[in-house]
């Protein structure tokens, strides 16, 4: 208790003279902003009960390359929050938009060791990599954080002025474990304006990853944000707003309580490269396949199924490649999520047909999903095909730097070929003809479909998956205007995700009206 009031006394007097208190320390930083937060409520604030609600965007899915951020959906949420032993229940009531309308409910519980889902169907324990993404953002948004880097002082060091949009912000670096976050500052205020890392992104690389912190309200003598805005190079992917906050609820026994069956299967936090942007977003997305193997789900893996002679389509993962063997080179299609993907692709690419060199990669559409690991074919020295107006979308990816996790192009840097197709290309020799044809449809603007005219196979991503009941959308029927357009029937579609699919068996669907 003396202890208490002795820093309560300490910080009262400091908050009296912040004007004066120069502002490049990164001592005096944090206790300013520790002042302006609460001074020693801050320690008294051992828990959290809030309501509120969020709304998701999603650049990478935009409609345009570089376009505005396609909006996801919106969600409510109810956390029960021990912030003295780093414990929260997350419990969500999504109704997503994009890719398709959807509601859930379910709960995301996670501990300092382990985590796990819950919804209708029971609990599942989390992936490491997603307990571990859970982990960083608690942290990061937790009001101990400054008590924390306070504490661990030999921790935090100036990290001088940072841009956040148009101002710049005083800042400091703490490191905490595996995790460096950078803390920016209001110069009027001193509350913290932002919480930064720098994460591996696959299409912008090397990045900054903001909460941005506004509307500070009381609860329990301290102050806390109610807007909390995660912005990826200043561009926003999620807004929460905590519409009801209480300080030190009381928390029921068991809110926290691991289900047997959870204790038996639990993974620890993942360490090392956690991809965590990849795991946020495609939580954000409501596509993520919560597995350490990133690209396809436990018990799985990506394998090459023959379609016809010289084609093979990747099939297993999250999305797909198709893979073409020409008389004296390859052609790939697609370069789903990074170079995990892409270097198993083309392993498995020169052990199938060896000797032919990839010499095409070519991409459907910019979407982060079919193309995070279009570098490592640039630095494998393939020409990219991509449908017009996307060519300076990805000569800005190949620019980006990837010094947080660098890749084969980071490591031997190459010029890329980038080829636009406005309408139509063709790429043909004495053993292949593939016909591509830049389509309107209602998914993205500038979008491939590929006919492989020999087997008379199509290459579709997303318009059509095949991987379960196909009903008709505005998708299929863009399919269907387009194959009616050039008098293809009988063909056979290799899916973007999931597998293949006869064109007479979804005609129906395929269908104006």
């Amino acid at each position: 208790m003396k202890h208490a009031l002795t820093m309560a006394a300490v910080l009262l007097a400091m908050s009296r003279q912040q004007p004066a208190l120069a502002q490049g320390s990164a001592d005096t930083l944090v206790k300013q902003a520790i002042a302006a937060e609460g001074g020693a409520e801050l320690r008294g604030l051992k828990g959290l009960a809030i309501q509120g609600d969020a709304k998701f965007w999603e650049p990478g899915q935009a409609f345009a390359a570089g376009g505005e951020p396609r909006f996801l959906g919106d969600a409510t949420f109810a956390i029960t929050w021990d912030l003295a032993n780093s414990t929260a229940r997350t419990a969500w009531d999504r109704d997503q938009k994009y890719p398709e309308p959807v509601k859930m409910k379910y709960a995301e519980t996670v501990l300092p060791r382990l985590g796990f889902v819950t919804d209708d169907k029971g609990s599942l324990p989390m992936s490491g990599i997603r307990v571990a993404a859970h982990q960083r953002e608690l942290e990061r948004a937790s009001p101990w954080l400054l008590v924390k880097a306070m504490d661990e002082s030999g921790n935090v060091h100036a990290a001088g002025s940072q841009r956040l949009g148009p101002q710049s912000l005083p800042a400091v670096s703490y490191t905490d474990g595996g995790t460096t976050f950078t803390i920016l500052f209001d110069r009027k205020t001193h509350l913290p304006a932002a919480v930064r890392t720098r994460d591996d992104d696959n299409i912008n690389g090397a990045s900054n990853y903001d909460l941005v912190l506004a509307d500070w309200k009381p609860a329990g003598g301290a102050q806390i944000a109610h807007s909390l805005s995660y912005r990826i190079n200043d561009v926003e992917v999620a807004k929460l707003t905590y519409r009801d906050v209480t300080a030190n609820p009381t928390i029921p026994a068991g809110a926290f309580s691991v289900p047997d069956a959870v204790k038996a299967a639990a993974k620890p936090p993942a360490t090392g490269n956690v991809p965590y942007q990849w795991v946020l977003r495609r939580l954000f997305l409501t596509r993520f396949t919560d597995s350490d193997n990133i690209i396809f789900p436990d018990g799985g893996g990506l394998k090459l199924v023959e379609l016809a002679p010289n084609v093979q389509h990747v099939e297993g993962g999250t999305a797909n490649n198709l893979i073409i063997a020409m008389k004296d080179h390859l052609v790939i299609f697609d370069a789903p999520y990074g170079e995990l993907q892409s270097r198993w692709v083309i392993d498995a690419a020169k052990a199938k047909y060896p000797g032919k060199p990839i010499r095409y990669l070519v991409l459907t559409h910019h979407h982060m999903d079919h193309t995070g690991g279009m570098r490592t074919y640039v630095a494998e020295g393939a020409k990219v095909i991509v449908p017009t107006p996307d060519k300076a979308y990805f000569e800005k990816d190949v620019r980006a730097p990837r010094t947080l996790v660098p890749d084969d192009l980071q490591k031997k840097p190459r010029t890329a070929d980038i080829l636009e197709v406005k309408d139509q290309m063709t790429l043909k020799d004495d053993t292949a003809e593939i016909r591509l044809y830049n389509i309107a449809n209602p998914h993205v603007q500038g979008f491939l479909i590929a006919h492989i005219v020999g087997p008379n196979l199509l290459y579709v991503t997303d318009l059509i998956s095949p991987r379960g009941p196909i009903e008709r959308s505005e998708g299929t029927v863009a399919v269907g205007e387009f194959v009616r357009k050039y008098g293809i029937t009988g063909a056979t579609i290799a899916g973007g995700h999931g597998t293949t699919v006869k064109q007479s068996d979804i005609a129906p669907t395929l269908a104006a009206n």
